[in-house]
């Protein structure tokens, strides 16, 4: 896709370019499938995430700690010179969250994969199953926490009408008929919603949508640059 087609274009990589760029010295793939899948077949090149950077808390499911993410990112060989790539088989659930806990850790030369691991191997882009070359790097994180909201933020935003949150879920979880193994069903007071695959092409490989679609889709909900939006 044209680059003119996006507002941020230098936030995806497009499978042309990262097939440029394999041989580049500072770049670094990451495969943000479980890692069973990884060892199947992966984007030559890329490594693996062997134990998963979101911690299922029962009492705070929460991102991994500092140090712990700085070892894992570090025996990863992702340093912080590193352009990174992310990319998954699941139209970017998993990619995009590996995106963002890179940038909450202050690494923001990070992209994701347009159109990710169905788009790269229908396109018959290099594939092995080999492991990637072990490289030794150092990640430093610098917590952004610009990028989250506190749950008491978010409380104290219920009601405001300068905040917008908008809720990505399905629409099982945003109309309380599927609980996903929660105590209680729902959404938050005044939310908008949106199911993330909403923002995704429907074509043969589901890329992310352009910026005129996707300014349409959110202006329509209430969704609009004057306010602070959150969303979940």
């Amino acid at each position: 896709m044209a680059s003119d087609g996006y507002t941020n274009p230098d936030l995806l990589a497009e499978t042309d370019w990262l097939e440029a760029h394999l041989d580049d010295p500072n770049l670094r793939i990451v495969d943000c499938e479980p890692f069973d899948a990884y060892r199947r077949a992966h984007i030559k090149g890329a490594v693996g995430i062997s134990v998963h950077p979101y911690i299922k808390d029962p009492n705070r499911p929460r991102v991994m700690e500092a140090d712990d993410f700085a070892k894992l990112a570090s025996d990863m060989g992702l340093g912080d010179d590193d352009l990174i790539v992310t990319y998954d088989s699941g139209w970017g659930l998993s990619a995009s969250r590996f995106w963002w806990v890179l940038n909450y850790y202050g690494h923001t030369n990070v992209k994701m994969l347009n159109g990710g691991w169905a788009k790269w191997f229908g396109e018959g882009r290099p594939v092995t199953a080999a492991p990637a070359e072990p490289r030794a790097a150092t990640f430093t994180p610098q917590v952004d926490d610009s990028v989250i909201c506190l749950l008491d933020d978010g409380i104290a935003s219920v009601g405001n009408s300068d905040v917008v949150f908008l809720d990505v879920r399905s629409d099982g979880e945003w109309d309380g008929t599927n609980d996903r193994g929660n105590d209680r069903r729902g959404h938050i007071p005044g939310a908008v919603h949106l199911e993330w695959l909403n923002f995704l092409s429907e074509g043969e490989y589901q890329t992310v949508k352009p910026a005129s679609e996707l300014r349409g889709m959110l202006e329509a909900n209430g969704v609009t640059p004057d306010k602070r939006v959150v969303t979940y």
